[in-house]
């Protein structure tokens, strides 16, 4: 039976998109059949993101309104020949895309995948409540910055609404150098306020800054992450990838220093 997760955030700008993207490919590595289904309606970023968008001929909503077979809207990445993308409608239809209609494509899904990451709509509106009402579980997507971390909060007191079988966090985009010398919110703050499972650390990334948040131009710090985090939500361990590592210490300390003045 495939795993139904929802990856969303209390706000924008957490990277939440991405990491729905890099995870996929790394579940997809592992050799698991995985689909990313773009919820956020009219935006239909995900697609972009993958480096999809000049292959696409039609989206969620032509499954829905019957315009073409689900397998047709279906694109397959370059790279991971088991990971496929439904891309968002290009046109802000969405009030007229119900939730049982999403339930019955993302039961048709269930039926080819192991895998079903919805990419959903930052806030708590209709887009929100349509995607957490198909999945049975949910990742909320938060960074290092207290405005980030109590709009998760208010994500996780709607989510409790819902019968999930799991309510995950990421804490994305962190600077080692930073949680070293404890100069923003700690990992472990952050843990004991928002009371909820901890899947990974995703650290800050030049790569995905300079414009290719899906691609190739990216470190091994990042790439290390992400294969926890994809080794935790499938096999239940608790690896989290030490982002301050490095940066501790006589050497880190040079590490720091060099760093703040690039």
């Amino acid at each position: 039976m495939a795993r139904k997760i929802v990856i969303t955030s209390g706000k924008g700008g957490v990277g939440k998109t991405t990491i729905c993207a890099r995870l996929g490919m790394k579940l997809a590595s592992l050799g698991f059949r995985v689909v990313l289904l773009d919820m956020d309606i009219g935006l239909n970023n995900l697609d972009v993101v993958m480096g999809l968008e000049q292959k696409i001929d039609f989206d969620i909503l032509d499954v829905i309104m019957g315009n073409c077979r689900l397998k047709q809207a279906l694109v397959q990445d370059i790279k991971y020949p088991s990971l496929y993308v439904l891309a968002s409608t290009h046109t802000n239809e969405e009030t007229y895309i119900t939730r049982q209609q999403i339930q019955g494509v993302v039961d048709k899904l269930a039926e080819t995948f192991d895998y079903i990451l919805f990419d959903c709509p930052a806030g708590v509106d209709d887009g929100f409540r349509r995607a957490v009402c198909s999945a049975t579980e949910a990742i909320v997507v938060v960074t290092p910055h207290i405005s980030s971390v109590r709009d998760a909060d208010k994500v996780l007191s709607i989510l409790s609404n819902y019968e999930l079988l799991g309510k995950y966090l990421i804490i994305n985009r962190v600077r080692g150098d930073f949680e070293a010398t404890m100069e923003t919110l700690g990992i472990e703050e952050i843990v004991r306020f928002l009371k909820t499972k901890l899947l990974g650390v995703v650290p800050e990334d030049d790569g995905i800054t300079k414009g290719d948040p899906a691609g190739e131009n990216y470190s091994h710090d990042l790439d290390r992450a992400m294969s926890l985090l994809a080794e935790n939500i499938h096999n239940g361990t608790k690896k989290i990838y030490d982002v301050a590592k490095k940066y501790r210490g006589f050497w880190g300390l040079i590490r720091r220093n060099i760093k703040r003045k690039v």
